[in-house]
């Protein structure tokens, strides 16, 4: 189905994922959980080095492009445990000369000293979730961090980190258009090179859907904070490349651009999930949730890592959910590329789309008009098989 020679062609990236924070915040649907203590952290490091041996052996010979390791809140892991991750991927996969290392890290979490030591392990790019610099907000999200400490803390991370994403949320309980100004000012102020900026949402599973806040915005002020998300960060010299992604010139996340232009990347930890191109076609990955069990089960990888093919109609619709995230939308000889399909087997839908108003093409490019950007859910479906 696929070619070596396509194979080859495709960026890898590895993730990486610590389950563990200080607390877990009511928003929060990821798999992360409170860390009453870490003195399984050993463990927990075995079973990753195990689970990356065995995606390891699953690959075909190509470099890593990106490394992330998120969470939870990775900046609690030891120096040694994060040195070993990173010798032993390097061993495993090789680098890439220009390879892109980022670390999530939360305000208040550890001592700030460990940053240098992580950026001399060769972490070249941070992402803090601050999500607000505003001390009632931070209260009402759960956060460990009052707004002085994150500012305390991105000083730290300025001073090693020339790259360092800043995750903010908008759409907060109480929260005024003139709050959600001035946690923008104050983030670029900080020196960030990225935004990653969400509006917060109920999830199902999470504390805030048993028991919703109060004071959330309403959804006209909910649209008028996502203008002023797009224009201020506009002002400030960031390209919004991705419906929540805004990004300095030269510093668009290369990890992210790599899922949302339908690349490999193997994964590892409690929970991850991968998704790797071999000839006979795509396969994705995904790993017991919970820490215990996830350890217990990388015994034997088998018993840990659930692996399903991605049918061939459905590989369209896929590539479409991630890469009509971007501003910049795609072009047809990716899409060949990534999907082993020929571009006549979505003309149809897309000439549909275009007439519709949804897509715009030019020669070998296709991206959403302003129309499509609000019906983005709709244009995905639309490849559905």
């Amino acid at each position: 189905m696929f070619s070596s020679e396509q194979i080859r062609s495709i960026p890898l990236s590895l993730y990486l994922h610590w389950p563990w924070c200080v607390k877990k915040c009511p928003y929060c649907d990821f798999n992360s959980h409170a860390a009453k203590a870490l003195d399984g952290e050993s463990a927990y490091i075995e079973a990753v080095l195990a689970d990356m041996r065995a995606e390891a052996e699953r690959v075909s010979n190509r470099a890593l492009t990106s490394l992330f390791v998120g969470g939870g809140t990775p900046n609690l892991m030891s120096v040694g445990s994060m040195e070993r991750l990173l010798t032993e991927a390097e061993r495993l996969f090789g680098f890439a000369s220009d390879i892109e290392i980022t670390m999530e890290a939360n305000p208040g979490a550890t001592e700030k000293s460990k940053l240098a030591d992580f950026r001399a392990l060769g972490v070249n790019r941070l992402s803090v979730g601050v999500q607000s610099f505003n001390d009632r907000q931070l209260k009402a999200l759960g956060r460990i961090h009052s707004g002085d400490v994150a500012r305390d803390f991105l000083a730290e991370v300025a001073k090693h980190f020339s790259n360092f994403n800043l995750d903010l949320m908008f759409a907060l309980p109480g929260q005024s258009l003139d709050d959600l100004v001035l946690d923008l000012e104050t983030g670029v102020s900080m020196g960030s090179t990225h935004f990653s900026c969400y509006q917060l949402t109920i999830e199902e599973g999470t504390a805030f859907a048993k028991r919703v806040p109060e004071g959330l915005p309403d959804e006209d002020l909910m649209a008028d904070m996502s203008d002023v998300v797009i224009d201020r960060l506009a002002e400030a010299g960031f390209e919004h490349y991705e419906v929540s992604g805004y990004a300095k010139p030269g510093f668009q996340c290369r990890h992210n651009l790599n899922y949302w232009t339908f690349g490999d990347y193997v994964a590892a930890g409690a929970g991850a999930h991968g998704k790797v191109t071999h000839e006979q076609g795509v396969v994705r990955s995904v790993r017991e949730s919970h820490p215990k069990r996830y350890v217990e089960g990388m015994s034997d990888p088998s018993l840990a890592v659930v692996r399903e093919p991605v049918e061939s109609a459905n590989l369209p619709f896929e590539f479409m959910l991630n890469a009509l995230r971007l501003e910049a939308g795609f072009s047809l000889t990716d899409f060949e590329c990534r999907t082993a399909q020929r571009r006549e087997a979505i003309e149809k839908t897309l000439k549909s789309l275009s007439d519709s108003g949804l897509l715009m093409r030019e020669g070998d490019r296709i991206t959403l008009t302003t129309k499509g950007h609000f019906f983005l859910s709709d244009v995905q479906a639309a490849f559905l098989p």
